[in-house]
């Protein structure tokens, strides 16, 4: 197993090859995508393999395991100079590093594991990859996923109008910034 990172209960660990299925189980339901790529973009295995697997840039993407099962994704990845533009930051920001994720287990929903999840990875981020700056880009209605990041120390820094495509409309999203 190619661990990232372990707490007492959650461990993240790069995404293998074993964990395509897992991955369509999660991109094809409903409940998962209303709040992650959206209702209208199910994905299957080909689709899964082109956004997971068969990618040229330097983001490691991750499974979340809580207590030994497998419940989502997270991905993290140093922020390259056209997203620094468009969110604002400069060279004087020093190395800054963005996440997105989610848990593909709704039962796992509501559990304070995706407070845990951001908390640590957080925490690996700042500690290990010596990032000055954690940002994420949540759309501005998820109420729960902006609660969590707030919980976990993010702040809501710039709204960022129209800002990604979500079940055929442009959603404006937040950008939100962790500091440590």
């Amino acid at each position: 197993m190619n661990k990232v990172y372990q707490t007492d209960e959650i461990t993240v660990r790069l995404l293998e090859t074993s964990d395509e299925t897992t991955l369509v189980k999660w991109l094809s339901d409903p409940e998962v995508l209303q709040y992650y790529e959206g209702r209208d973009q199910p994905h299957d295995l080909e689709r899964v393999r082109e956004n997971f697997y068969n990618q040229e840039d330097a983001a490691s993407r991750c499974i979340v395991e809580y207590s030994g099962r497998p419940i989502g994704y997270i991905q993290f990845y140093e922020l390259e100079a056209e997203e620094r533009a468009a969110y604002g930051y400069g060279k004087k920001d020093g190395m800054i590093y963005g996440t997105d994720q989610f848990i593909g287990e709704p039962d796992c929903w509501n559990k304070g594991i995706g407070t845990q999840l951001v908390q640590s990875m957080t925490s690996y981020l700042v500690q290990q990859k010596q990032a000055r700056k954690v940002v994420m880009d949540p759309q501005a209605w998820n109420e729960r996923a902006l609660s969590c990041y707030e919980k976990c120390g993010f702040r809501r820094v710039k709204q960022l109008p129209q800002h990604e495509l979500h079940e055929g409309q442009m959603r404006d999203c937040w950008l939100m910034e962790y500091t440590p």
